[in-house]
């Protein structure tokens, strides 16, 4: 045989094991398949539909105008109509807005007198690109709306647009950054220590041995959770070190912090033991690992704003305990809030956990069998 039919006897084999690897094809399909159809929709630093609230104080043909104006465009929906600035402050301290529109007592009347009328903006900060981007937005519908109340180019606008930034007053997009990679890493170190730690004493054929001793697969399983759980709280001190480092303020309880990166974690554990009931090596659980992480770490707010997502990836995102960490983590350092605000995005993290372990429970009892 020559050299070219060695080659080829080479190649036909190669192609033949290549062939018979199922799981190395369905991560290939689904990387031109499904992570390219999701990030067409989904990365875009654009956003579009953005949970607003309008507190009307002027109650006037003008001022429905321009909350029309707003909730037509493609960039605002107005989700919420706020009786008092209480009412508007919670939404946005709930995390349900992350805009509110203000128009005060006298709006029409100012119009009418050819005086400026004011309007004011507020936007939540803690995501400082999606309010920096917003902010542009309200800017051009006013700006719009005021051109066709009279206004034009060398004269004082018959409306003055007065915008604020709450939590983020800076709009320091650091802050956000700190807080979503410290996010990100208790996703990583969640899924794969709590994978990699079943997946090696399959390996070493060590599970077994555990699984015929009178340890029941809830106690292997809550043994195998503790030792990262411990380490991932340990290690998010150093990283409170960095935000503080950055400017990041914790305004809110550091105990709730840690009780919910806790909570967080042992969610993500309930992933990677999930991961581990499925494969076998090492190798496998890293490449399960990563297809289940990527559209976890997408649809979490981490990466694109959620509001720049179609809306039904947007519902598709209440699934991902990560995109409840975020929400927690930034109202606790961003907005100072406490577990009267935050216990709804704590019992969602919660129930994913409770889920998440309660099959891969289900999972290793059937290996008992």
């Amino acid at each position: 045989m020559g050299r070219a039919g060695r080659v080829w006897a080479l190649i036909r084999k190669e192609l033949i094991q290549f062939l018979r690897a199922r799981a190395m094809l369905l991560l290939i399909l689904y990387l031109y398949t499904a992570e390219v159809l999701m990030c067409t929709y989904a990365m875009s630093f654009d956003v579009r539909n953005l949970a607003t609230v309008f507190l009307d104080n002027d109650r006037s043909v003008a001022s429905r105008q321009l909350q029309q104006d707003f909730s037509h465009s493609e960039y605002f929906r107005i989700t919420h109509s706020a009786g008092t600035e209480d009412e508007l402050a919670s939404l946005l301290d709930r995390g349900a807005v992350l805009a509110a529109v203000i128009i005060p007592p006298g709006f029409a009347q100012h119009l009418v007198l050819g005086e400026p009328a004011q309007v004011q903006l507020l936007l939540d900060g803690a995501t400082a690109n999606t309010a920096s981007v917003a902010h542009g937005y309200a800017q051009r519908i006013v700006q719009n709306f005021a051109l066709e109340k009279g206004g034009h180019a060398g004269m004082e606008p018959p409306v003055v647009h007065r915008p604020r930034v709450w939590y983020n007053s800076e709009l320091d997009y650091r802050h956000f950054m700190v807080l979503s990679m410290m996010s990100l890493a208790g996703m990583l170190v969640g899924v794969i220590t709590a994978a990699a730690g079943i997946v090696r004493e399959k390996e070493a054929g060590t599970i077994e041995q555990l699984l015929v001793t009178p340890a029941s697969a809830a106690e292997l399983i809550l043994a195998k959770m503790v030792p990262p759980l411990l380490v991932g709280l340990m290690a998010l001190f150093p990283s409170l070190a960095v935000a503080a480092a950055v400017g990041v303020p914790l305004r809110g309880s550091l105990l709730l912090f840690l009780l919910s990166s806790a909570l967080f974690l042992s969610s993500s554990m309930g992933i990677g033991i999930m991961v581990a009931t499925v494969t076998q090596t090492l190798q496998q659980a890293l490449l399960v690992s990563f297809l289940v992480l990527f559209p976890v770490l997408f649809l979490s707010g981490t990466i694109v704003p959620l509001e720049s997502m179609p809306l039904a990836l947007q519902y598709l995102s209440e699934a991902s305990p990560l995109r409840h960490y975020m929400e927690v983590v930034l109202g606790l350092f961003l907005k100072g809030v406490g577990i009267e605000v935050l216990w709804p995005r704590l019992l969602a993290m919660f129930a994913i956990g409770v889920l998440l372990l309660g099959l891969s429970l289900r999972r290793l009892r059937r290996h008992l069998v």
